[in-house]
Parts: structure tokens; sequence; C-alpha cells
């Protein structure tokens, strides 16, 4: 049987650069090599693609930059009679069966790049343009749940503009709608990259004014005291939801650290809770992806309140982490569905999903 070629294409202009590296090296050294040709392609922070031939460490550790074959040309627009693909030195051309985006946040989550591989007209693993920026604008995501019917906390946002123009007023009216604790959030931004919890005014001013710097609209959102679930889903038409596990965050909430750098936190799959909750959990996690149009694969978090015991959705990711510590190939792996088959599954959905 002859070998698919696969790009892996990974780095990229968002805070989360370094986590994409983490998963990419994971994705390399899982990826049967028996059955494809794995050619890697990384986007620095300002933007260049290169081609990159070599082993996972030189990913992780950001070396491939100076590694780079600088003379290998990358087109994936089709113009005129220029081959999709790779084109090498020697004027061989070798051409994609399938790309596989390792992008967190903007420009590799949110819809932009999946444009670019729509026009190269190659199938792509994950979600499409339109849910693509639905999952990472946590405002119109929330809006389209709250269509959906799921049940979420309470929020509302202010945008750079507003806040500019009138500080003191934003402020009021965002106390006026909300208890403390209030959790902000960059609009749109992924990996806990911006976020803060305040507990007084000081602290809601210092959040905005660091989540602003992330994004031009910023959520804000009612805190409870609440354990954190997360679902891995799976699927295109059909579409198939995880054992759910439970996230045990060191520090008040589960950030950018403790998800990448340190692993503090610890967690349970599955999570301890009832079967009820859990089959609730896993279908909600189903209707999230398929209301926002999801292919491929997403992981949904919900927080469940510890003293009524309330579920509520939080967010969806499109294109989680895939280090060796991230919750979506370990919830899959206690489900049954081990890291390199996971793999292949998302191969074999990318191209069913151009059929």
């Amino acid at each position: 049987m002859k070998k698919l070629n696969v790009a892996l294409i990974f780095g990229g202009k968002s805070g989360e650069h370094e986590v994409s590296l983490s998963s990419t090296a994971s994705i390399y050294k899982h990826i049967d090599k028996d059955k494809y040709n794995v050619f890697t392609i990384g986007i620095t922070k300002d933007g260049r693609w290169m081609y990159y031939e070599g082993n996972e460490e030189n990913i992780k550790n950001g070396e491939w930059v100076n590694l780079a074959n600088k003379n290998v040309e990358i087109n994936l627009v089709p113009v005129g009679n220029r081959e999709v693909g790779l084109v090498f030195e020697d004027g061989r051309v070798e051409k994609m069966d399938v790309l596989f985006p390792v992008l967190h946040g903007p420009y590799g989550e949110d819809g932009t790049i999946q444009g670019l591989f729509e026009i190269s007209q190659i199938p792509y693993v994950g979600c499409g343009v339109l849910a693509s920026s639905v999952g990472m604008d946590k405002l119109v995501c929330k809006k389209v749940f709250s269509q959906i019917g799921l049940p979420q906390v309470d929020y509302t946002y202010t945008t750079k503009w507003s806040f500019n123009k009138n500080e003191d007023q934003e402020l009021n009216s965002i106390e006026s709608k909300l208890k403390y604790p209030i959790f902000v959030k960059p609009a749109n931004l992924g990996s806990s990259v911006g976020i803060s919890k305040a507990c007084n005014r000081e602290e809601l001013l210092k959040g905005i004014n660091e989540a602003l710097q992330f994004d031009s609209r910023v959520v804000l959102e009612q805190g409870v005291n609440a354990r954190e679930i997360e679902v891995a889903v799976l699927g295109n038409d059909e579409v198939k939801a995880s054992i759910a596990g439970e996230i045990k965050p060191a520090k008040d909430f589960y950030d950018y650290e403790d998800k990448y750098i340190n692993g503090a936190s610890t967690y349970d799959i599955p999570a301890n809770i009832s079967d009820e909750d859990m089959e609730n959990i896993r279908q909600m996690a189903i209707e999230a992806f398929k209301g926002i149009d999801g292919k491929g694969l997403s992981r949904v978090d919900f927080f469940k309140d510890k003293e009524t015991g309330e579920i509520f959705i939080n967010e969806i990711n499109t294109l989680p982490g895939f280090t060796n510590i991230s919750m979506y190939p370990k919830m899959w792996e206690a489900t049954g569905l081990e890291y390199s088959n996971l793999i292949d599954r998302l191969i074999d959905l990318a191209i069913d999903a151009k059929k």
C-alpha cells in the first residue's frame, strides 16, 4: 500500500507558538511512519514558512528555525501550471495528501489558515473555516451555545473602544451584571493566555487591561466554585465523545503555565462523577461540536458547580493541545483509542471530509 504524504504544519505567529512546538514533537514521535511520509513545515513567530527535515527534539526546542532548508519552496496555492506541494532544489515535487495543522491560537485555530487549506484543495485535519472561527471567538461561541440551549454561566463583555472611552462606566456595568469573583478573558485566544481571576475592582481593571493586550474584545464570566470537566470529541457526521476527565488545578484555575510548563495540576480520567452526569456531559459535548459545524476533533470544557451540582459548558477548543500531558489524547486513550491510532483516525477523517 502506498504511503500517504502528510505535512505537519506547526509554530505560527500566536502566543501559543511554543505549545505548538511541543504538540508537533509529540505527534511526529508517535505517527506511524510505516503508513505515512511525514513532512514538517514550520511557521516562525514573524510568519515565515520554512521546510524542516529532522528530529522532533529540534522542533520542540525551537532549533528547527536554524536548521530549516530555506531552498525548498512551499506552494499550497494552485497558480497557473505550478505544482501544489513541496518543490525541492532538484525540481522534485512532493504533493501532500493531507495537511495536519498543529497550530493553536490566532492564525492557526481561528479559521484563517483553514481558508488557505480550502484554497489548496488538499484534505486537512480538523475543523473548517466556520467552526474554527466560531470556536476561537469565545463571545460568538457563547451566543451560538445560547441558541442551541446549552447551559452557561452568566457573562458580559467589553471592547477596547468602549473601555478606553469610559473606563468607570464599563466597570460599573460589569459589576452590575456579575458578582466577584469574575474571570476575565480575551475573546480570541486559547490555552488560558491572558486570562485572569478578579476578586475586586482593582483586579478587574488590571485583568481587563491585560486581556486587551491580546484582543480588542474581552469576555467577563461569573466565577463559580466548580470542578473542571473536559471531554474529547471525534468525528465528522458521526461524532463520538470520549470518557470525561477532570482537571484538578494546582492554582485558582488551570492556567497556561500549569497546562504546558510545570504540569503541577492533577487529573482524573474518568472523572469521578455519576453515570448520569457523565452521559449528560458527553451528549452536550457532541451537541456543541455539531452546533458549530465541527469536523475532525475538538475538546469541550465544562464546569460542574460544587454546591448545586449544575453543569455549565465553558468553551470548545477546535485544535486542542497534543502534548504528552494534554487531556485530549489522554481521554481517548482511556476510552480505548491509543495515541498513534488516534492520529490515524484524524487523518482518515480529513480525507473523508473531502469526499
